[in-house]
């Protein structure tokens, strides 16, 4: 098939939706529409998903802020969460909590990755500000909706993929800048996930749901399916329907540093080997290469990720570089390989990288770079750094708010589009399509949205 060449850079990646984005990344007219809020303002929090996750993010969400409405599917994680916030309005539909609760100046999503979409969407439609747990969607189409909308109503976004605050995110893309090892070449992601069924190991067996637990306001917008334990409460992550597989949940945290220090953009080439792939599931195991062709930094690099098991059980990673020696690799990281040497991280997100090897670390970090990227005023702490954003009115300086949030979202997705397509396939980004396949088409947006559940950027 033939591949269509493609723009690299992020502001090529912004101009293919919307004029209004070509001035710059963070969309600062835009942002600051709503403006700042009055000094020493308390802002009304509504959290939707408050078991798991949900808990601490709704948790970090209420410092110097209240939390006026609490909203879960299910009961029993709605009931402890009253516990700890007893004043904050109970719901079970976020729909009905939204349109209720006119307190609300932002939302905290953290629900099954099928449901950030919906009610992320009604959200921003009432003119509310949004924190969304990663993936955004477990759709490319949704993800690029999220986006537009959040351009039309003016509201500050953030994804909580938490290690975009971390200074050694900054770090890192400072290094790049600065050489640290010459000519990028190759890069290596990998991780332990799943941790969940997937691949011939998915089946949904029926079963009764579990009466604290409202099944059809599960399912938001998808489509009618009977109840199984094998979806809820933890394995609908391994579900094409559902979740986004270990790429969707992880690539937001391990591609973050690499993506936003190397200003990657979109590649034009993604071919995927995967192991199991099923009509319900993902990949019991996988790997993806990115190809990029005349990158506007970097020329010819390649980007690999590696997921799950091999079939006698060691885990899927990369060949150790020579010049890391004999390092044991963590369960996740990262090397960027470049003419000059190695960058090593094992961790999900950036934390201490290192430089390979030992005597191009000392010639490197002899003279300390100035820190020429502004640091996170709450590194670590996603959903405090989006409430004193919206106090402000604007986003701060690197946010992993939707301008960049999408396109990093959309970076992992093409490679779960490649798993899906079974052959190599290009990625126009401005179009939303596989250029050559309109099969895959299917796999872009989702095929049904239940009666009721429609939402799209142009209706809002």
């Amino acid at each position: 098939m033939k591949f269509t060449p493609l723009h690299t850079n992020r502001r090529s990646f912004l101009k293919g939706l919307s004029a209004t984005t070509a001035g710059g990344l963070l969309l600062p007219h835009i942002l600051r529409a709503q403006g700042a809020v009055p000094a020493g303002k308390r802002l009304g929090i509504g959290c939707i998903g408050v078991g798991g996750k949900g808990g601490s993010d709704m948790t970090n969400a209420a410092k110097d802020n209240d939390i006026v409405a609490i909203c879960d599917v299910d009961e029993k994680s709605l009931a402890k969460a009253a516990e700890k916030f007893p004043n904050a309005k109970q719901f079970r539909d976020f729909r009905k909590m939204l349109d209720e609760v006119k307190e609300i100046d932002g939302v905290t999503i953290s629900t099954p990755d099928h449901s950030h979409y919906p009610a992320a969407m009604h959200a921003i439609a009432l003119g509310k500000h949004v924190f969304i747990q990663k993936p955004l969607a477990n759709t490319l189409w949704e993800g690029r909706q999220l986006h537009l909308a959040a351009q039309k109503k003016g509201v500050i976004t953030q994804m909580g993929n938490q290690g975009h605050t971390f200074d050694d995110n900054r770090l890192l893309k400072e290094w790049i800048d600065a050489g640290a090892i010459g000519a990028i070449k190759e890069i290596h992601v990998w991780t332990n996930r799943p941790i969940w069924p997937q691949g011939r190991a998915v089946s949904f067996k029926p079963g009764d749901a579990p009466a604290t637990v409202d099944w059809p306001l599960w399912l938001a917008a998808t489509p009618d399916h009977a109840y199984s334990p094998d979806i809820h409460p933890f394995k609908w992550r391994g579900s094409l329907e559902w979740g986004a597989g270990a790429i969707g949940d992880m690539g937001c945290h391990l591609m973050d540093p690499i993506f936003f220090a190397l200003d990657l953009g979109m590649p034009q080439r993604v071919e995927a080997n995967t192991e199991e792939m099923t009509v319900l599931a993902w990949p019991r195991g996988a790997s993806v290469k990115y190809t990029w062709q005349g990158h506007a930094k970097h020329g010819d690099i390649t980007m690999t990720w590696y997921e799950g098991k091999n079939l006698d059980g060691t885990p899927k990673q990369p060949a150790l570089p020579p010049e890391v020696g004999d390092l044991k690799l963590k369960a996740g990281g990262w090397f960027i390989i470049g003419t000059e040497g190695v960058i090593y991280n094992g961790a999900d997100q950036c934390k201490n990288p290192q430089i390979f090897p030992e005597k191009r670390a000392q010639e490197f970090l002899a003279q300390p770079l100035d820190k020429k990227y502004p640091r996170s005023p709450s590194a670590g702490d996603p959903q405090n750094e989006w409430t004193l954003a919206i106090k402000e009115g604007k986003a701060f300086p690197f946010m992993s708010q939707f301008d960049y949030a999408v396109p990093l979202t959309e970076l992992g997705m093409i490679g779960g589009l490649a798993m899906r397509c079974g052959i190599p396939i290009g990625w126009d980004s401005a179009k939303l399509e596989v250029p050559g396949l309109p099969e895959a088409a299917q796999f872009i947006k989702r095929a049904h949205y239940r009666k009721g559940w429609e939402y799209s950027a142009d209706k809002i």
